[in-house]
């Protein structure tokens, strides 16, 4: 069964993938773009990063301290900056090294995608962790698209990349997510399954889909 995502052979997902007995097919469909934002503000304590785009495409003003959700976008910091990494890759582990290394609170510019599920604003809202929203890049369709030809599923990594795959592909569509379960459809076509956003649990979803499925 031939897989294919918005992932280079040798990421971790492609691996969870080959894993599970599945081949994994690099299948790009959209590419990240600055907006070229400035920063909302003229200062802040720190600057939150919820991705490595967000690392790589935000106009990080200097010596700015840089909270990053994971090893991952920590890696994609620009060299010579303070970095402190969440002990876990998701909003909530933020949300602990916030209160961890500012205890007393303070105001973060917050660098996220056009379209980012808010959850970090959502928790620290009305607390003395004050984040100001900064959409710093943007999910694009790349144009022309890439075929979809000889692959039996896809696996739509954001919400975006459902909205595209939904009417393009007739096989079997996974979800990356529960967000991106949710817009395949709410563009009328149903996902097949879906995982929470950890390798190990896409490695089980591709191992426990029922024969009626992965027979499609």
């Amino acid at each position: 069964m031939k897989l294919g995502l918005a992932r280079a052979l040798g990421d971790k997902l492609c691996l969870a993938v080959t894993a599970a007995g599945w081949e994994p097919v690099p299948c790009f469909l959209t590419a990240m773009e600055p907006t070229q934002a400035a920063p909302p503000a003229p200062t802040a304590d720190g600057v939150v990063l919820l991705s490595p785009a967000a690392a790589r495409l935000a106009q990080l003003p200097p010596g700015l301290t840089c909270l990053a959700q994971g090893e991952a976008t920590a890696r994609a910091v620009p060299d010579g900056r303070k970095v402190l990494v969440s002990a876990t890759p998701q909003a909530e582990g933020l949300f602990d090294l916030l209160k961890d290394r500012f205890p007393d609170g303070g105001t973060f510019f917050l660098a996220r995608a056009e379209r980012s599920r808010e959850h970090l604003e959502a928790v620290t809202a009305g607390t003395p962790w004050r984040l100001l929203p900064w959409i710093t890049h943007r999910e694009a369709p790349l144009d022309p698209p890439p075929s979809l030809a000889g692959l039996q599923a896809v696996l739509a990594l954001s919400p975006f990349q459902a909205e595209l795959l939904g009417p393009r592909f007739q096989g079997l569509r996974l979800a990356w997510g529960q967000r991106t379960h949710q817009a395949f459809a709410q563009v009328g076509y149903p996902s097949h399954g879906w995982c929470e956003p950890d390798p190990s649990a896409l490695t089980r979803l591709l191992t426990q889909l029922p024969p009626d499925l992965t027979a499609l």
